[in-house]
């Protein structure tokens, strides 16, 4: 069975599509298989960035590794039975359109909370949850107090991993493997990262996730998206020496997809 990679939490803006969209990449890079869902079904940035791909590569003559994109397929509601739901039967559809060829199969999820994204926590091996390193964000995990280092308790996106977790449980399937993502990162406010570095260190060993490396905050995301490129693109499509930035920010993927441990993955970027 395919290895089912999660990204997702309940809040826009921390770069849920880039991460998703250079994890896939990465993986159909190294000779996996890779499917790819968006369940953001009304902005679908992470589908348009592999149509942005495909157009590109389309218009330069060129090949690139890519994963394979499926929208979710349409029900038909009078095949629903009584207190079934479509949404469930559109994933469960999805996923068994890509899982017979793909080792490896990424879902994105809105950055809200959705009848969609609990149906795929529940589906997570691996579940990657990025942050921006702000309280702000901070709180869809838990509660904290106003000196910034008591947790109070968990918050509502952690309750409902917890869910996905003992759905997962009374089916028989192994645990979840939960990566929080500090991503985003700027190159000020030293304070602020410390107190978060730390509160982050005390919830991971409350609520059960891991704490791994993200991406900094960095133009070259934004200029990758049009043409549907990520960094490990660069070189295959004429940039003949990286600036520093992107060195970098290569680094830094090669560190993330290691900090996953994905079965079978072993990074050669």
């Amino acid at each position: 069975m395919a290895h089912i990679i999660v990204v997702g939490n309940e809040k826009g803006g921390a770069g849920k599509s880039t991460v998703s969209m250079h994890v896939a990449t990465a993986l159909a890079r190294m000779g996996h298989a890779t499917g790819v869902i968006d369940l953001d079904l009304r902005q679908r940035s992470t589908g348009r960035y592999i149509d942005n791909r495909a157009a590109h590569t389309q218009a330069e003559g060129i090949e690139l590794a890519s994963p394979v994109y499926t929208d979710l397929p349409e029900v038909d509601p009078a095949t629903l039975g009584l207190g079934e739901n479509a949404f469930d039967h559109r994933m469960s559809a999805a996923v068994a359109r890509l899982e017979p060829d793909c080792d490896f199969i990424v879902i994105d999820c809105p950055g809200s909370h959705t009848r969609l994204s609990q149906v795929a926590h529940s589906l997570a091996d691996t579940l990657v949850t990025p942050l921006n390193d702000s309280f702000v964000d901070f709180d869809l995990l838990a509660r904290i107090g106003p000196d910034g280092e008591k947790i109070l308790g968990p918050s509502v996106y952690s309750e409902m991993v917890w869910s996905a977790r003992q759905l997962r449980a009374q089916a028989g399937l192994k645990p979840i493997d939960w990566i929080v993502l500090r991503n985003r990162l700027g190159a000020q406010n030293m304070v602020n990262k410390m107190k978060m570095q730390k509160a982050l260190d005390r919830l991971a060993k409350r609520i059960g996730f891991r704490v791994g490396p993200g991406f900094s905050e960095r133009v070259v995301f934004r200029e990758l998206f049009p043409r549907g490129l990520t960094l490990l693109d660069l070189k295959d499509v004429g940039v003949k020496q990286l600036n520093i930035s992107n060195i970098a920010a290569r680094q830094e993927l090669r560190d993330l997809i290691k900090a996953l441990k994905l079965p079978g993955v072993e990074v050669t970027f």
